[in-house]
C-alpha cells in the first residue's frame, strides 16, 4: 500500500461516529490540519479492538496531521496553540483549495 499523502498536504478528517473503537479523537472529526510526517504501514487498530487477528486486519499508513488550535478548539482556542495526532489513512480526505 502506497501512502495517498505526502508531507505538507493539507486534509480533512472524516466527520465519523462510529460505534466502537476508533483512534480518532472525536474533537478531530471534521477538522483541517496538515499531514506532518508519513509512517509505515501498519495493521488498523479499530480492527484489532474488535478482536480481528492481526493477520486478519485491515492495513493502512499512519500519518502524523497537524491541526491549528483554531480549527480544534473554534473561538475557544488559547494563541499559539496546536495539537497533533497520529491517524489513520481511512480517517482522511484531501483538502480541496477553499
Amino acid at each position: 500500500m502506497s501512502p495517498r499523502f505526502r508531507a505538507g498536504d493539507r486534509v480533512r478528517t472524516r466527520a465519523v461516529n462510529p460505534e466502537g473503537h476508533t483512534r480518532l479523537p472525536r474533537y478531530l472529526c471534521d477538522r483541517e490540519g496538515t499531514i506532518e510526517t508519513v509512517h509505515a504501514v501498519y495493521p488498523l487498530p479499530d480492527d484489532r479492538a474488535r478482536g480481528v487477528s492481526v493477520e486478519a486486519c485491515k492495513k493502512e499508513v499512519l500519518y502524523t496531521v497537524l491541526f491549528d488550535g483554531r480549527e480544534v478548539w473554534r473561538e475557544r482556542s488559547v494563541e499559539p496553540l496546536s495539537v497533533s495526532a497520529d491517524l489513520w489513512d481511512s480517517y482522511l480526505r484531501p483538502e480541496r483549495a477553499r
